[in-house]
This record gives C-alpha cells, structure tokens and sequence, in this order.
C-alpha cells in the first residue's frame, strides 16, 4: 500500500465509498478528532498504569477505530448494491457502553467523594488522562455537529459521552494511584 497518492493536493479527501469532500468538512474533522483522541489514548495506554487499565484502553481504543470508520463512511453510500454494508465491522453497541459505565463504578467504589471540581494535573499520566477527556469531549462535540446534517446510529454519541465520563474516573483513580494530590476548585476572591 502506497503512503501518499497525492490525491490529497488540492485540499480534498475520499470518504469510504469515493466520495470526495474538503478536508476541512465536518465529516473530516469528526472522524479526525477521533484518531486524535485514539493517540492520546495510546499515550495514556503507555504509562505505568494497571495492567487491567490499559486493557480497557486498547479495548476502547479499537472502539474508537470502529467510530472513525462510521463517521469516514458516505451515508449515501453506506450500503452496496448487494444490499450488504459496506464496513465489515462489528457496531458500537449497548454492551460497549455497559463496559465503560461498569468501569467508571467499579472505579467510583474506590475514590473518595467529590465535593468540587478539581484542577487536571498533579502527575503526569494523570494530565495526559485530561487531555484525552478534553480531546474526547471534542469528538463528541463535532460529532454531534455531523449528526445535525446528517444523522447515524446516535449509539455513537453515547459512547463518545460515557467515554468522556470514564476518562474523568480515570484520572481520578490515576490520582489516587499515583499518590498525587488531587486539588479542588475553589474559586479565587480578589
């Protein structure tokens, strides 16, 4: 497989199905915000984290693989004139959704309780967790941008939504893990 094609040269890109759009549409910066998002999972998934962390992370990773290819699909063409579809992959279902909610609990069985909100950082892995949350909640938003013009299973923009809230547990549980302190909001009075 050939890396560049140079078909790209003039500012466009191919859409599963050969449709070609500006590389600045939504449908490009959704499904690209996603890849984002997928790499700064990898980034998170490569620190000295819990063996069963990071295999969730790669579980959600090919997840998110899964979206990326939905949102890089042509609606119009989505289907071929066998009647089949044309991506061969399983669907983001209610039991992906199930796994990240069962996670987050089992995570929240452990942490203290939130009382305020609380500042990203105090270790590394613990930032690189909040950043994904912020490149997720991203995702999610153009997402929802694309599925105003041009509707799909909207199984995907729960998913994007609990993904957001696991990644926040996460960094939390990491906090703990880490013995980093976790520091709360409080807003500054002048």
């Amino acid at each position: 497989m050939k890396i560049y094609t140079k078909t790209g040269d003039k500012g466009t890109t191919a859409l599963f199905g050969g449709t070609r759009v500006p590389k600045h549409h939504i449908r490009i910066e959704s499904y690209g915000t996603v890849d984002e998002l997928n790499s700064h999972i990898g980034l998170l998934r490569d620190q000295e984290i819990e063996e069963s962390d990071k295999n969730i992370l790669m579980r959600i990773q090919d997840r998110l693989f899964t979206i990326g290819s939905v949102l890089a699909t042509d609606p119009e063409k989505a289907v071929l004139k066998n009647g089949k579809e044309r991506l061969n992959i399983p669907k983001i279902t209610a039991q992906d959704i199930e796994l990240l909610e069962q996670q987050i609990d089992q995570m929240n069985e452990d942490l203290p309780e939130m009382t305020h909100f609380v500042l990203p950082g105090g270790h590394q892995s613990v930032s690189f967790c909040h950043i994904a949350r912020c490149v997720c909640r991203r995702a999610e938003r153009m997402a929802t941008a694309l599925y105003e013009i041009e509707a799909f299973d909207e199984t995907l923009l729960m998913y994007l939504n609990r993904l957001s809230d696991y990644l926040f547990v996460l960094a939390r549980k990491l906090s703990k893990y880490f013995r980093a302190e976790e520091v709360k909001w409080i807003p500054q009075k002048e």
